[in-house]
């Protein structure tokens, strides 16, 4: 249970009682995280776009049931994690539907991208935008589980405790994904951190 008030779930309350613009503001504040979470997941833009949608769509179909016994943000990620697997299951019954994704007809289409949090100057622009392909990739090779660990663990207001109810792990087991998939992404990326300006990119 969360130690201290939590607006959102307040907020969530008020949802629960009919208010739709608290519910606009949830989807304002967490829509990026949202589909952060989804795309790194699911890899395709269209399909966290429409899932990420969907997720909200279940946040409002389950209001009537929402207790505030947990953050909001504990709660709202564990949907979006159980419709990415849900989602993951339904590709590997049928491989063919995401065909497309993985042979777009437009190769030369630059890849999604869902955060831009900072400004860089032209070089650095483009050696961020190496790293962070790197880093996707990377993200990307992690088993579900420390993959969703280390995006829930960027996320800054969940705590341990909370990315472990979401991934319905013990508290010392989330650390140790945490852990591992840190390592993991670190060896994977240190060829492309050694010089000062990659560094500086990667903050």
């Amino acid at each position: 249970m969360a130690t201290h008030p939590d607006p959102d779930a307040a907020l969530m309350l008020r949802v629960k009682r009919g208010d739709d613009a608290a519910f606009a503001e949830l989807v304002e504040k967490y829509k990026q995280p949202v589909m952060n979470l989804v795309y790194r997941n699911l890899r395709d833009a269209t399909e966290a776009e429409d899932l990420a949608q969907n997720v909200f769509v279940q946040v409002h179909k389950s209001a009537h049931r929402y207790q505030a016994t947990a953050r909001f943000s504990t709660w709202l990620f564990t949907i979006a994690r159980n419709l990415c697997l849900n989602e993951i299951r339904r590709r590997s019954r049928h491989p063919a539907d995401s065909l497309d994704a993985t042979y777009p007809d437009h190769e030369d289409q630059p890849a999604r991208q869902f955060e831009d949090h900072k400004t860089f100057l032209p070089t650095e622009t483009i050696l961020h935008s190496e790293l962070e392909q790197k880093v996707e990739a990377a993200l990307a090779e992690l088993p579900e589980a420390q993959r969703n660990a280390i995006l829930l663990c960027r996320q800054d207001e969940l705590s341990y405790e909370e990315i472990a109810e979401v991934i319905g792990c013990s508290l010392s087991a989330t650390k140790s994904l945490i852990h591992r998939g840190r390592e993991t992404l670190k060896q994977k990326l240190k060829p492309y951190l050694r010089s000062g300006e990659w560094k500086k990119t990667a903050k």
